[in-house]
């Protein structure tokens, strides 16, 4: 059964008819620029074919009625003319909420409507499974009322509902990308104007995605921690974020701050750069330069931001030594654990799947999950399957 046969069946199960349309939000992987986006800085990230499927029909009342297929069919229900207050049993249903909660705070008059959602983003992985969620249903609620919101405008409303409603403290880059993917390209996005710049991904390359399943302890205080300890560099330097500060001037003053929060800052300073010049890299098709840039900004989280995990890096060292400089490997995500992406030619897929489906769990103990897709569009509606 295809993803959208399971939303529709799932819909006309809980709902007792066919969806008026269904929207497909898809997740994301970012090729290099990691803990930069809240510093105001640049990231490379494309959508992926893994995505979050939303199916909606209008209603006659006010009542938004949602159905999480993939929570064993739970569902929430809230009136729009009422206060919308979070669920603490029903986490998923917090994002629903958020989002309808910053469109009327907009000024958007919403309809009533039924909801259905499943998804095969993988959850707690750092392939923004949850931005995929805000943003598809932002964009449900674009099409059903007839909003005419930009979609950039979806994905900050989007944040603003993780960061308002779920309380999470994330970035703009998962929603971002994942309303405005291209196909066959990578986005490069400049997190302070929200500028996007199209950039090729060289012919012939795929990406890769490899799930360590190493499960994330502690990452949203850590996460909390860099943040500040960004905050503090930035405060040090005399600007509002890391973005204004020159590998020139960071090198010229570095030795005045603490020697921890120095390394965050030297990670995201220089982050910064690759990011930058990995867009002229791969508009050039300049495969080797890729993959220093993406060896270098692994290091950098591994021995300056200090958020990768042994798993993680034996991965990375694993891949590497066959991919050398025919693609490029890092860690991806938030940290702690998640996925290593990988930038590899179509012809090596094989060779690099069974490499680490022989050795990663015989030397950790853990079971990878392996992902492989091409650069995906952003949110869009799907032509509904006639039965």
């Amino acid at each position: 059964m295809t993803q959208q046969e399971k939303v529709t069946s799932g819909f006309e199960v809980a709902f007792g008819h066919q969806p008026d349309f269904i929207v497909r939000a898809p997740g994301r992987v970012n090729l290099i620029g990691e803990h930069t986006d809240y510093n105001d800085g640049f990231v490379l990230p494309c959508a992926i074919q893994y995505a979050t499927l939303v199916a909606v029909s209008a209603r006659a009342d006010d009542k938004v009625v949602v159905s999480a297929l993939d929570y064993d069919g739970q569902t929430d229900e809230f009136v729009l003319s009422e206060q919308i207050v979070p669920q603490e049993n029903k986490l998923w249903a917090n994002y629903v909420r958020g989002v309808v909660t910053e469109l009327q705070k907009r000024g958007h008059q919403l309809k009533g409507c039924n909801l259905a959602i499943t998804g095969n983003v993988p959850q707690g992985a750092g392939l923004s499974s949850s931005a995929a969620l805000e943003v598809g249903i932002g964009y449900a609620f674009d099409q059903l009322c007839q909003l005419n919101i930009d979609k950039a405008d979806i994905a900050l409303i989007g944040q603003a509902a993780e960061n308002n409603f779920v309380g999470c403290a994330c970035g703009i880059m998962d929603q971002l990308i994942s309303a405005c993917g291209r196909e066959q390209m990578a986005i490069g996005i400049d997190c302070r104007t929200l500028g996007l710049t199209e950039v090729s991904i060289p012919s012939g390359m795929t990406i890769m995605m490899i799930n360590s399943n190493v499960k994330r302890g502690l990452v949203d205080s850590e996460y909390n921690t860099r943040r500040a300890q960004c905050e503090q560099a930035a405060a040090h330097f005399g600007v509002s974020h890391l973005r204004d500060v020159t590998v020139a001037v960071f090198e010229m003053k570095k030795d005045q701050l603490d020697p921890v929060v120095a390394k965050r800052a030297e990670h995201v300073v220089y982050e910064n750069k690759r990011t930058v010049d990995a867009m002229k890299a791969f508009n050039k098709g300049d495969i080797v330069k890729i993959s220093q840039l993406m060896a270098a900004s692994h290091a950098s989280m591994r021995d300056l931001f200090e958020i990768t995990t042994k798993e993680i890096d034996y991965l990375v060292e694993l891949i590497d030594g066959v991919l050398q400089d025919k693609g490029g490997v890092r860690m991806t995500g938030g940290g702690f654990g998640g996925c290593v992406v990988a930038l590899v030619p179509e012809a090596m897929v094989d060779e690099i799947s069974k490499l680490i489906e022989d050795n990663y769990q015989a030397d950790t103990g853990l079971k990878e999950t392996i992902y492989i897709s091409g650069p995906m569009a952003g949110v869009d509606t799907l032509a509904l399957e006639m039965a």
